[in-house]
């Protein structure tokens, strides 16, 4: 029968992850720790002969599955097996003194994972180095702002780009601290309190601790947990799922956005030579990837509901109720992740903003968009607040309607609001806020520099995150 593929991982995610998560990858993982234990082990003094590891080293990459899982038949156990294999390739044994299965299977799930989150790390400055890029060349293009998706205030197209990426940047701040702090299980044994270790080193407490510090720095972690039970803690992959979803947030919301602008010509995601954007009409230019985007959070959604069931669940010392949902959504969430940012980034290399279009839109809203600063006029003037609010309403209303029902061909807002007396503006006066307003931004340029300031600032920390490029998408 033919093996049913994982859509996530072939169809979206990068290589890089596929490669971790792979496995193969996942038993070279197993093997990088056997290798880092039995290193430890005889510098800290047991019988671990040099050439046994020089042994198992030369075999880490020979991964034969079909080989393992014959022997998991026949065990009835997966680390097992795996052991007899990599004995058997290495002519040697001495891989898995003093530990359980837990302290090889736990501490592998935690290196596929730091690896993960280092690999989302580096790619998503990347992709916000794209945004810092796209919100530069946009600073200076005025667009009309919408909140409640009406027509508001005067922005630029850079600062909505710096909008979005300025919650990446919040979102990336905490991925990085998780990143930087996430913690091994160690080797803790059956129920965490490291009696074979213990009993293999004959008492001596140093040791044991030192084999689990020397251990964790082979493979690259920062810090161990003191005192875990059989399994690490399940609210610590709700804290890898809720990472990755807060990372996705902004994206998802810079890709909603696109589209809605995409559906009144304002600007596009790209459309590429040969492209197709509809089987049956022909004129089609859907935002397809975007909408990929938004999807790919939607499924981070779902496995970060799937993590929260498991945290708080945890019985006694542990068991292994967690292992098929851990299964499922640990690998897929990077994966989603993954193809999200590998998305994102070909988004933000082929997008393009539509100037006329845009001024087009702005040239009809403008009278709206600078209602705000009539209000304020009025009120310098000597009006009531409230009083001025609710004419420049009635009239803009009013305007609203008879532009919609093609009573007027042009928003003739002020002209409406310089005939009535109770706004003490003239048309002259109503005429320069319309000259100021054409370019009455606020600090929208300023904003948008300070976000590219500080995407310049983690930049330097990953100097070749600018050069990423994606894998080919479909």
């Amino acid at each position: 029968m033919e093996e049913i593929p994982n859509v996530l991982a072939q169809r979206y995610a990068s290589g890089a992850m596929r490669e971790i998560w792979s496995p193969e990858g996942r038993i070279i993982a197993e093997r990088d720790l056997w290798i880092a234990v039995l290193k430890a082990q005889k510098d800290l003094g047991l019988p671990v002969s040099a050439d046994a590891i020089a042994s198992f080293e030369s075999v880490r990459d020979q991964v034969n599955l079909e080989s393992i899982q014959e022997r998991e038949r026949v065990t009835r156990h997966d680390v097992k097996s795996r052991i007899e294999e990599f004995c058997d390739l290495a002519g040697a044994e001495g891989v898995h003194q003093g530990m359980t299965s837990r302290d090889l299977t736990e501490n592998v799930e935690q290196l596929l994972v730091l690896r993960s989150l280092r690999l989302i790390r580096e790619k998503s400055v990347a992709a916000m180095i794209a945004l810092s890029k796209r919100a530069a060349q946009y600073r200076d293009l005025p667009i009309t702002g919408r909140t409640h998706n009406v027509a508001a205030q005067a922005t630029t197209y850079g600062r909505r780009i710096a909008m979005f990426g300025e919650e990446m940047l919040l979102a990336w701040e905490a991925f990085d601290t998780l990143v930087s702090r996430y913690p091994a299980r160690g080797l803790k044994g059956a129920v965490g309190t490291q009696l074979d270790t213990l009993n293999l080193f004959d008492g001596d407490v140093a040791k044991v601790v030192e084999l689990e510090e020397r251990f964790a720095k082979h493979l690259g972690f920062e810090q161990v947990l003191g005192a875990p039970g059989q399994v690490y803690p399940r609210s610590l992959d709700f804290a890898v799922a809720s990472a990755l979803y807060q990372l996705g947030s902004g994206p998802a919301s810079f890709a909603r956005t696109l589209r809605l602008m995409a559906g009144h010509e304002l600007a596009s995601e790209g459309f590429l030579p040969g492209q197709v954007g509809s089987s049956a009409m022909p004129h089609k230019m859907n935002s397809r990837s975007c909408e990929r985007i938004d999807g790919f959070h939607v499924i981070l959604r779902g496995q970060l509901t799937m993590a929260a069931g498991l945290a708080g669940d945890q019985w006694n010392e542990g068991d292994v109720s967690c292992s098929v949902v851990r299964r499922a959504f640990l690998p897929d969430c990077f994966f989603a992740i993954d193809g999200l940012l590998e998305t994102l980034i070909t988004v933000l290399n082929q997008m393009e903003a539509n100037p006329a279009v845009i001024e087009q839109e702005n040239r009809h809203y403008l009278p709206f968009l600078l209602t705000t600063t009539v209000l304020m006029e009025a009120v310098k003037a000597g009006t009531g607040r409230e009083t001025a609010h609710e004419v420049i309403k009635e009239h803009a209303v009013a305007t609203a309607r008879d532009i919609r029902s093609a009573k007027v061909r042009e928003n003739d807002l002020f002209v409406r609001l310089a005939n009535d007396d109770r706004i003490p503006l003239s048309s002259e006066d109503l005429d320069a806020i319309l000259d100021r307003g054409a370019k009455a931004t606020g600090m929208a340029t300023a904003q948008t520099d300070a976000f590219n300031a500080r995407v310049a600032e983690v930049e330097k920390r990953f100097p070749g995150a600018s050069s990423f490029q994606p894998d080919a998408i479909l």
